[in-house]
């Protein structure tokens, strides 16, 4: 009889595992337009902002007056690279400023959602699952958060508390919360009545474990996807908040202090304007690619 030999190694069987949903899932984002796309901009962002010191040509704060507003070149006059994309009013590098403006508007986005995202998905959670009397009071809480404008918010937290890039993201995640407990609030109402959570519940596990262990977990896709259009909703606040004088400190290289500083010379100079908000938008657009693209992947009407 022919012998056949079995694989029973538990290392392999793991790593295989492993690579199996890692390789699904660059298959997926391959085989969409979009969110190659996206994934594209955004490992840019990424990289730019964590390795800024390596890839930027200058210092973003060194100046040059010698190179003030000196327009996009390739080659100087004697042969030597020069400002790719132009200097700004005080003769510093534009594309290194824009480099390592990265940082700062990833820093806003990731944790500003990550400050918005425990807040919302824990008052979600309580509201949604508890309910009665504590679920009209975190909707009615919620609501006048929606009703109070977040541009009047931002001016008296920042003229009280004054501005910074932590303050910003303290104000970003204390007005957008919302989002995330309404999303959460209505996922849980329509979960916690199916028939495996009567089933946990009559077995004896606690409501926190419940909650934990069969609730939060299912809710998880939905959590992911919000949090990930909502980082590029976040780096548009942090700019615009900068752009009116509320946000980070003009010494810190920021996309929105970039357009800020570029409001006198768009006549003049129109590549100090135009190369920060081409980041911007580029960077914003490669988060909400993906996050149609988890959307969808994630939604199982879709499926």
């Amino acid at each position: 009889m022919a012998q056949v030999e079995l694989n029973n190694d538990p290392v392999e069987e793991v790593k295989a595992d492993k690579r199996k949903p890692i390789g699904l899932l660059l298959k997926k984002i391959v085989k969409n337009p979009g969110a190659l796309i996206g994934l594209i901009l955004v490992t840019a962002t990424v990289v730019c902002a964590l390795f800024a010191p390596l890839i930027a040509p200058y210092s973003p704060s060194e100046a040059n007056l010698g190179s003030r507003l000196m327009e996009p070149s390739f080659i100087d006059e004697t042969g030597t690279s020069t400002y790719f994309l132009g200097g700004d009013q005080l003769g510093r590098d534009l594309l290194s400023r824009i480099i390592y403006g990265a940082q700062i508007s990833l820093m806003v986005g990731v944790f500003g959602v990550l400050l918005a995202m425990t807040i919302g998905v824990i008052f979600g959670l309580l509201a949604g699952y508890v309910g009665k009397w504590l679920d009209d009071i975190i909707m009615r809480i919620a609501d006048i958060q929606l009703a109070f404008p977040f541009i009047l918010f931002a001016i008296i937290i920042m003229a009280v508390f004054g501005g910074g890039l932590w303050m910003i993201i303290l104000v970003l995640g204390l007005t957008n919360w919302v989002g995330f407990a309404r999303l959460i609030r209505s996922e849980v109402l329509s979960i916690k009545e199916l028939d495996y959570i009567q089933a946990a519940r009559a077995v004896g596990n606690t409501p926190f474990s419940v909650v934990t262990k069969h609730i939060l977990p299912n809710v998880a896709s939905s959590i992911l996807v919000l949090s990930t259009m909502m980082v590029a909703e976040f780096i548009l606040l942090e700019a615009a908040l900068t752009f009116l004088g509320l946000g980070i400190d003009p010494s810190i290289p920021s996309w929105g202090g970039m357009l800020a500083d570029s409001r006198n010379y768009i006549s003049s100079a129109w590549w100090t304007a135009t190369f920060p908000g081409v980041a911007i938008m580029l960077t914003v657009l490669g988060f909400n690619l993906l996050g149609d693209w988890l959307r969808d992947e994630l939604d199982p009407n879709t499926k």
